[in-house]
């Protein structure tokens, strides 16, 4: 399956692109929906917890990775546009547990395509400042993610 991870520092940017082994409407869901997003959004020991999630163009996700010993990273996604079953946009910024948010953030691009049962995902994120995107890459996003994808994948792999 292919798989490409890709850093801009000079732009801010990051750029993956990630096959998986199913239908694009199982993908999209998975992205789509707080009771598939929570089963696999947060690498282990974290877990991700939605408490609002309203996928609407203006509206949010507002969520928190909740880890061992009450540990709680807050986050909302607001989403900025949406092309059903082929693309969509938000702005994620860490926020405190009152929804309170950061200064800086990152815009999310994600793009969907399906093709003889495989679904390909491609997803730009831009950060505001090159020095919240280092910070997030010192903190282990690379690693995360590609964590939360393989928890994705497996997932899907049980037709859920």
């Amino acid at each position: 399956m292919t798989y490409n991870f890709s850093i801009d520092l000079e732009n801010q940017t990051v750029h993956i692109t990630r096959e998986f082994k199913a239908t694009l409407e199982l993908v999209w869901d998975a992205w789509t929906k707080a009771e598939i997003l929570d089963k696999w959004w947060a690498p282990k020991p974290f877990a991700s917890v939605t408490k609002v999630m309203n996928f609407k163009v203006g509206d949010r996700r507002f969520y928190a990775m909740v880890g061992t010993e009450g540990f709680e990273r807050w986050a909302i996604q607001k989403y900025t546009s949406i092309t059903p079953k082929t693309n969509f946009k938000f702005t994620s910024v860490f926020a405190d547990k009152d929804e309170n948010p950061d200064m800086y953030g990152s815009d999310w691009d994600l793009s969907f395509t399906e093709q003889n049962g495989c679904t390909t995902l491609s997803i730009s994120i831009r950060n505001e400042s090159r020095e919240r995107m280092e910070k997030m890459l010192e903190m282990g996003f690379k690693e995360g993610f590609e964590f939360c994808l393989q928890q994705l994948d497996e997932l899907l792999a049980l037709g859920k």
